[in-house]
């Protein structure tokens, strides 16, 4: 009795190889970015206009 379900295993789709390496290049510089990014010096002057918004 079929209840119109298709029975077939179906294999989880995978990216090619090129494409996760480009997956893996663009991860690796959003983190170097990001990293960066949390690494840079506040300047004093910022920090001390921040101060006063308390």
């Amino acid at each position: 009795m079929s209840l119109g379900h298709d029975t077939e295993k179906t294999v989880p789709a995978t990216k090619p190889p090129k494409i996760q390496n480009k997956d893996q290049q663009m991860g690796s510089a959003l983190r170097s970015v990001y990293q960066k990014t949390v690494d840079e010096v506040i300047p004093d002057d910022l920090l001390d206009l921040l101060g006063k918004l308390d």
